[in-house]
């Protein structure tokens, strides 16, 4: 899925085609080599003879112009070139290379980059029309709370899913428990003591739901339900049991929208812990 907006692609695939017109311009002026001929010692371009410095001038002139506006596009699609002795380089940025001693790029290379540029633009465009089409909303995993992301994404993109939930779910406990010191106690009877009902004891700090104790998760049925303080737990409880305890005691693997839901559900926590005020045994007035 593509990250970038369709009018945006489709201006810098414009960018590139005008570079491609403007190289193929100056190109029109120079005498062509290549790195075999060159020998690696001189350019691989040089001026023709009879031809008019102006012309040459202004069509160099153009050229870096239109290279500033579609090297962009080389970053956007990954689109570099390793070069010995240099690294991994941009070409269409530094097209002028080829004019200079010992030229690292030859005209091959720009054509190749400038037309491997405009295939993955116009298939990151394709991308991008076919989301905009899809009455489905878009979803990525990176958008989830930055704790549940962080401990998940470099196994995620390694397509390891359960074990990028396992690490998910421990780092959300593992991030409460540096926070409220509480390292003396299993997951699971942390997350039931820590968001369970009453005033926080000596050494055991609470989170507590902001707002009335009585606060209800919906008014319009009978009563209301449970409070949110109640269904919390139930939720940080439930998810410990059946989420985490399943991705560390199991090797079974998971499926990508597997995964998807069970992290979507431990941000969804991990949003709600955020709002919970903490409450600690030394800030209780009446001790």
């Amino acid at each position: 899925m593509s990250d970038y907006g369709e009018d945006y692609l489709r201006r810098l695939l414009a960018a590139v085609q005008r570079f491609e017109a403007a190289f193929n311009a100056w190109m029109s002026t120079q005498q062509e080599s290549d790195h075999l001929s060159s020998r690696g010692l001189f350019p691989t371009v040089w001026v023709k003879d009879g031809v008019d410095p102006a012309l040459v001038r202004r069509l160099e002139l153009d050229v870096a112009e239109a290279a500033g506006l579609a090297a962009r596009g080389v970053a956007v699609t990954g689109a570099y070139i390793s070069v010995s002795g240099l690294g991994v380089i941009d070409p269409i940025s530094n097209w002028s290379f080829m004019s200079s001693p010992k030229a690292p790029l030859a005209p091959r290379d720009i054509r190749m980059t400038a037309a491997n540029v405009k295939g993955r633009l116009e298939a990151m465009l394709i991308d991008a029309q076919s989301t905009a089409d899809s009455s489905l909303p878009s979803f990525s995993p990176a958008q989830l709370h930055p704790v549940i992301w962080s401990g998940a994404a470099a196994h995620w993109t390694a397509h390891q899913f359960r074990v990028a939930v396992r690490e998910a779910a421990e780092g959300l406990t593992v991030h409460w428990k540096q926070k409220l010191g509480r390292n003396d106690v299993d997951d699971t009877v942390f997350w039931q003591q820590t968001l369970s009902a009453g005033e926080a004891a000596d050494g055991r700090p609470k989170l507590a739901w902001p707002g009335p104790v009585d606060d209800k998760t919906a008014k319009s049925m009978r009563g209301g339900l449970e409070p949110l303080a109640k269904a919390l737990n139930a939720l940080a409880t439930g998810l410990n049991l059946t989420v985490r305890n399943v991705t560390t005691h199991t090797r079974d693997e998971l499926t990508e929208q597997q995964a998807m839901e069970r992290l979507a559900a431990y941000s969804f926590l991990a949003h709600l812990l955020d709002k919970c005020q903490i409450d600690r045994f030394e800030n209780n007035p009446a001790r």
